[in-house]
């Protein structure tokens, strides 16, 4: 190999880690991706990380020579790299980022991907520091790494910055600590929201059904970043006719047809079939109302063959127009399109078998067996919501980190078998 072939191909690691790591942050809540793709994504992603390892101190450079375009890719890339070497570049990193908040969550998926015999003392340093960024990394690496962090959490949801504490809340929901409930109660009105929301969230994981539930429904019907989060969470938690009046509830929100449908299934209600049915007779509806099918009954389209073409004159995602300034994928391009016919067909053949009034998941009432089965074999965005419903099941029981490295899910799937 040439001395210009070289550099190029370690050139070539750094930026695809990159590309890939976006790649992968889309996927995480992907309505496409199964456990053999997300780990195959992974595969990839491990092995240009791996490629710049080899490369010593060449690779160190072109991944640093990244994070000049500050985004939270390039430094989950170097974060990686530095996180294993025993200087102090993690340190420079870290402290480049207190002025670049964007970047955070590269350092922190970078902590949350690295292997625990990695990270060596480097948590409990984070933990033990006075500043605010480095406490929330550490308390973000325990809850990735589901590390109970002991009664340093409760000492956060005190003392600490809001920004620690929020990232405590979130981590005592994550990590079950049951113990920690009246301590997220207690935030229950913060006039902070981000403060207020986390707290909600983390004490409806925790067994709240009561205030926290009804603080976290407010945020779901409340236009903005927290929504989506709340929605699925409420949705999920609360009981079958309680949540059909929180949809009912959500009728002057924008967007409300595709709330309502997204909702019926996180409620998961053989009553809202025939509507949703309805619902992909519309381009613009009908693959989230197709999703929201399968989350009820758990038929699968593929096997099935009720997928279809997009309909004559469908135009889905960025224009061949120079001139057209809109470059974002549509948020359902992944998703299948439904065959109406056949699905109506399907639906009066099976229909019978769907009791109304009980929450379904995938076709079956929700059970741990069901839900775990969900995460071994499921989409993402199925392997969320199985998430979710397990630890609503048991408050005191771990969420189940669906965006972990895909063999880590693996060995935890493992020892649950």
């Amino acid at each position: 190999m040439d001395a210009e072939t070289l550099p190029s191909i370690v050139a070539e690691h750094a930026d695809e880690a990159s590309f890939l790591w976006l790649q992968r942050a889309s996927a995480v809540h992907a309505p496409n991706y199964s456990p053999q793709q997300f780990a195959d994504l992974d595969e990839r992603l491990a092995a240009h990380v791996d490629g710049l390892r080899v490369a010593g101190e060449d690779g160190w450079q072109h991944a640093l020579a990244l994070t000049d375009n500050e985004g939270p890719e390039d430094f989950f890339v170097a974060a990686v790299l530095a996180i294993e070497a025993v200087d102090g570049r993690f340190d420079d990193l870290v402290e480049r980022a207190k002025d670049l908040p964007e970047v955070v969550p590269g350092l922190i998926s970078a902590i949350g991907w690295t292997e625990p015999d990695r990270l060596g003392g480097r948590v409990k340093t984070l933990l033990e520091d006075a500043s605010p960024l480095r406490q929330k990394l550490g308390v973000a690496a325990c809850a990735l790494h589901r590390r109970d962090p002991g009664a340093l959490l409760g000492q956060l949801l005190v003392d600490a910055p809001d920004s620690v504490r929020i990232r405590a809340l979130r981590a005592a929901g994550e990590l079950g600590r049951a113990d920690l409930l009246p301590q997220a109660q207690a935030l229950l009105g913060e006039v902070k929201p981000e403060l207020r929301f986390w707290a909600a969230w983390a004490a409806v994981l925790l067994g709240d059904r009561a205030q926290a539930l009804d603080a976290l429904a407010a945020f779901a019907l409340k236009s903005g970043p927290r929504q989506p989060r709340a929605f699925q969470l409420a949705l999920q938690a609360v009981d079958v006719v309680p949540g059909h009046a929180l949809l009912l509830d959500s009728g002057a929100l924008p967007e409300v047809q595709r709330l309502r449908i997204l909702g019926s299934g996180f409620i998961g209600d053989a009553r809202y079939v025939p509507w949703l049915i309805e619902q992909m007779a519309q381009p613009a509806t009908a693959r989230i109302a197709a999703e929201a099918f399968v989350t009820i009954t758990g038929v699968d389209f593929n096997l099935e063959q009720m997928e279809n073409m997009p309909p004559d004159g469908f135009e889905d995602g960025p224009t061949d127009d120079p001139d057209d300034e809109n470059v974002e994928l549509p948020e359902d391009i992944a998703l299948p399109w439904p065959d109406i016919d056949k699905v109506r067909a399907w639906w009066g053949k099976n229909g019978a078998r769907f009791a109304p009034g009980v929450r379904l998941f995938m076709g079956q009432p929700v059970s741990v067996e069901g839900c775990t089965n969900v995460l071994r074999e499921g989409f993402q965005r199925q392997r969320v919501a199985a998430a979710l419903h397990l630890c609503l099941q048991e408050p005191r029981a771990p969420l189940f980190a669906t965006s972990a490295p895909a063999w880590r899910q693996r060995r935890w799937l493992e020892s649950v078998a």
